[in-house]
């Protein structure tokens, strides 16, 4: 072993035992183990840095920008209730996510799959009150699993058929890998529903019900136009909503109370709603209701430029001791009362006739330039915008599902690569205004960015000074004498490998040494190319080891560890379904 493959076995296991044992974030140990390397002189400074050029990384943040566009126009909300239904358990939530996955990533890049369903999740989970941490790593796994069922599945699938045929070996077909890859998926979907709620935290999505307690009354109106007419309580989403609840339905001059969730919406509805701020935000998102004031529509900007702001009345404010309406709030700070917080009492007035008091807190849409221009104004004691509060685009759902389906379709055709789909994507929901470039820029998750770049370096260090291919020889030499031995070493080496570099440089690395076993046993080359496939694509070890991992690390809430909790068994039970499989799909005689 060379001194620079020393090196960079040392520091690579010091990043790992650092991710295992400390809550320090991925992108600063990934980065500053890539900074000693490069001052060690053990990777150029082009090698090093080639990972944030890298046609990977690029797809990922233009993807960020088309998942900007989905959330923007409340497309996400579409998508989650053609697919996601309100379920019954933890685990009945996980089947149903998994299962479509699975079968989307068989014949889809998964990469914009998991970009495209990670909001969708969070919101799910927000609604029913799930544990996020139990529904974001199954998510990717199912998308890995999926992605070993065809050809098409993974690109890795169709380097190692690419070496196959080059070799004059012979290419794989369409769906032959599903023999192995579908019985594969079927017991890696089981093993994760049978199990996760003892291998996987239970980490809910984040209500600020403590830290925020003000509650409150905020009037919806049913839009005529909409898809909410017709529909029961329950059936539109609106009986359990998080941190909220349906107080009364006015209808033609009368009142509601104590509605039943079987009660049909009519349009023109006035809905009352009770609850948290974060839930009136979720509450603004629902395609079909809008805010029952008609003032929003007075404003002199457009809905698309607002976000919710609140805004404490002081005692100097020239408001006080008049209504909302009598007062010209909306003239006086161009923005709009949506709701009244005061002192946890429910005020039983529209909102225009609420008279203001000092200590009220104020549910405002408007410019974000408000809260510059009163911030420091002796009219309120505090103002603060609500994150992620823009009122979505209902209109232009439907184009950025179009987009999305366009991204789909010509990466699966082969029309496209998925660099230049997602950049084509990126620039057209920008074009569209399905979202704004400040809300793409908001979006993008630069320490994904920044970790997924610096594996990459990471990894062609790991390849350049030879300490993968030593570490790959040093594990099939112990093998043992039998081709099932072999196989599953080479099964084992190729995880490892690919925990350490990406799945497509494991692949490419272990394709010469399968080879080389092949001949060492006289035995057909294709069963042991197919066990790298497999190997390379089982990255369910660390969040490092596949780009899907990396994306739901951050918004499942995980920590380094809860890969390996899960993974392992996960990796074990691939690891001999596939040295079982493979030999009785393709034997080993020639």
């Amino acid at each position: 072993m060379s001194a620079g493959a020393l090196i960079t076995l040392l520091v690579l296991a010091g990043a790992l035992i650092t991710l295992a044992s400390t809550r320090l974030a991925a992108d600063l140990v990934l980065m500053g183990s890539l900074v000693v390397l490069l001052l060690a002189g053990v990777v150029s400074p082009t090698d090093a840095l080639a990972g944030f050029s890298n046609p990977g990384v690029v797809t990922i943040a233009a993807l960020y920008v088309v998942v900007a566009g989905l959330r923007d126009t409340g497309a996400t909300q579409l998508m989650a209730g053609a697919v996601l239904r309100r379920p019954r358990s933890t685990r009945h939530a996980q089947a149903q996510l998994m299962l479509p996955t699975t079968v989307m990533s068989a014949f889809l890049n998964n990469t914009p799959v998991i970009a495209a369903l990670i909001p969708v999740v969070s919101d799910w989970c927000r609604k029913y009150r799930l544990p996020v941490s139990q529904l974001m790593m199954p998510l990717s796994f199912a998308a890995i699993l999926g992605g070993t069922c065809t050809l098409i599945g993974t690109s890795t699938n169709l380097v190692i058929n690419g070496l196959l045929v080059q070799q004059g070996i012979g290419g794989l077909g369409m769906f032959d890998l599903a023999w192995v890859g579908l019985p594969v998926a079927i017991a890696g979907i089981a093993l994760i529903l049978l199990t996760s709620r003892w291998l996987l935290p239970a980490r809910e999505a984040a209500l600020t019900e403590l830290d925020n307690p003000r509650e409150y009354s905020v009037e919806m109106l049913v839009a005529a136009d909409g898809p909410l007419p017709g529909q029961t309580i329950e059936g539109a989403g609106l009986r359990q909503l998080p941190g909220m609840y349906l107080a009364e339905i006015e209808r033609d001059g009368h009142i509601l109370p104590a509605v039943s969730p079987r009660e049909p919406l009519q349009a023109d509805d006035r809905l009352v709603f009770v609850g948290i701020v974060d839930s009136v935000v979720d509450l603004q998102r629902i395609r079909g209701l809008l805010p029952a004031t008609e003032q929003i529509f007075k404003l002199d900007t457009p809905r698309r430029a607002r976000v919710l702001i609140e805004a404490v009345v002081s005692h100097s404010c020239p408001m006080l001791g008049r209504t909302i309406r009598a007062g010209g709030f909306r003239s006086q700070y161009n923005a709009v009362v949506l709701a009244v917080a005061r002192d946890g009492e429910r005020i039983n007035r529209k909102i225009g006739d609420i008279v203001l008091q000092p200590g009220d807190t104020l549910l405002l849409e408007a410019r974000p330039s408000f809260v510059t221009q009163q911030r420091h104004s002796r009219d309120f004691f505090l103002v603060s915008q609500i994150e992620d509060s823009q009122p979505p685009q209902h209109n232009k759902a439907y184009a950025a599902l179009g987009v999305v389906g366009l991204l789909v379709t010509s990466v699966a055709v082969g029309v496209i690569d998925i660099l230049q789909a997602a950049l084509a994507s990126a620039a057209v929901m920008l074009l569209l205004g399905c979202c704004t470039a400040a809300s793409a820029r908001k979006t993008l998750d630069w320490s994904l960015l920044v970790a997924i770049g610096a594996a990459i370096g990471l990894g062609a260090a790991v390849q350049q000074t030879g300490l993968a291919s030593t570490l790959a020889s040093y594990m099939v030499g112990l093998a043992g004498s039998t081709p099932t031995a072999a196989l599953t070493a080479l099964f084992f080496a190729t995880v490892l490998i690919s925990a350490v570099v990406t799945n497509n440089a494991a692949a490419v690395i272990m394709f010469p040494i399968a080879a080389s076993l092949a001949q060492t046993f006289d035995a057909a080359a294709m069963p042991f190319a197919v066990v790298v496939i497999f190997g390379a694509s089982a990255s369910f070890l660390t969040p490092i080891g596949y780009q899907t991992n990396l994306m739901v690390y951050g918004p499942g809430g995980y920590r380094f560890t809860d890969f390996m909790r899960l993974g392992l068994p996960l990796t074990l039970l691939v690891g001999l379904l596939v040295v079982w499989l493979v030999p009785w799909v393709w034997p080993l005689g020639h």
